[in-house]
């Protein structure tokens, strides 16, 4: 089973500087995947499309994406744009996970929208065609819906490889959604879905691609895991929203669960600590560990 290990990251003013030294790190160690949190309204975060830049320039085989893209704050044409460009400059290391909008306060306090449950998800939707048609040169672009549009646009440039449009998606709706016109589910943390919900979640997405037409194995299932890699063993319930404290056999054995039993073909480690230490053990230990359990 082909299986892919990330980090996330957040970009924090006070931790600018260790997060580009982890990102060369990660890169380094052979890490598949840098996400970075996206939360325009918090006064502690820089630009994150500005850190997707810096990092992908320092680094040569990471793959970065925002985690997820505040949709409601940025407009989908140039989203599309800026994804085209960072994929260009980076010879096509830039992937795009989108949320919908959640934090509804913080997002109008700053000038978007305040949307129900029902107009987020519309949004969406127009949102991904207006995307993917702005990676589509040599036409022109109408999208007329009733949130975004586009009128006669030109579209380009097309990036340098096929970009896959990841959901951050939470719901019945949403997730249905996702299997119908996304590339992959960027599961939430469980904060925000609760382990119990993730096979149920992974049912409504295989079955609305089904129903599209669509292949479900050929859409990416990204397991977002918060916790710390010990030195000692622990027993793991994934109940609720706890962390993962576990030495890294424990890990593997719940990554290895989570591929074989859930779905899952894709790992992005959120650490309480996120530090040198921690990132080696998830490359170094973890990973490996993972991969020797889904191919023994």
């Amino acid at each position: 089973m082909n299986v892919r290990f990330g980090i996330q990251l957040a970009p924090d003013t006070t931790a600018l500087q260790d997060l580009r030294s982890l990102a060369r790190l990660a890169d380094r160690e052979g890490l598949d995947l840098l996400g970075i949190q996206d939360h325009p309204y918090a006064p502690q975060q820089v630009d994150t499309f500005a850190v997707i830049a810096t990092v992908l320039a320092e680094t040569t085989g990471l793959r970065v994406f925002p985690d997820v893209a505040s949709l409601p704050l940025r407009g989908p044409a140039m989203i599309g744009k800026q994804a085209a460009t960072l994929d260009l400059l980076s010879g096509g290391r830039f992937e795009l996970a989108l949320g919908a909008g959640g934090f509804w306060p913080a997002i109008a306090a700053m000038g978007g929208p305040d949307r129900t449950a029902r107009e987020a998800l519309q949004a969406l939707e127009e949102a991904t065609e207006i995307i993917r048609a702005m990676w589509r040169p040599g036409t022109r672009v109408k999208v007329h819906g009733e949130h975004y549009a586009v009128d006669g646009v030109r579209p380009g440039p097309a990036p340098a490889h096929p970009v896959g449009i990841w959901f951050g998606s939470v719901g019945p709706r949403a997730n249905a959604l996702t299997g119908r016109i996304a590339d992959g589910w960027a599961a939430p943390i469980p904060h925000y879905l609760p382990y119990e919900k993730w096979r149920e979640t992974q049912d409504i997405i295989s079955t609305a691609a089904t129903e599209a037409g669509r292949d479900p194995a050929a859409i990416t299932r990204m397991a977002q895991l918060v916790g710390h890699i010990t030195d000692s063993p622990a027993a793991v319930t994934l109940e609720g929203e706890t962390p993962i404290r576990t030495d890294a056999a424990g890990w593997a054995r719940v990554l290895a669960g989570l591929a074989t039993e859930t779905g899952f073909d894709t790992f992005v480690y959120w650490p309480e600590n996120p530090d040198e230490t921690q990132l080696l053990r998830w490359a170094n230990e973890v990973a490996p560990a993972t991969r020797a359990l889904l191919t023994g």
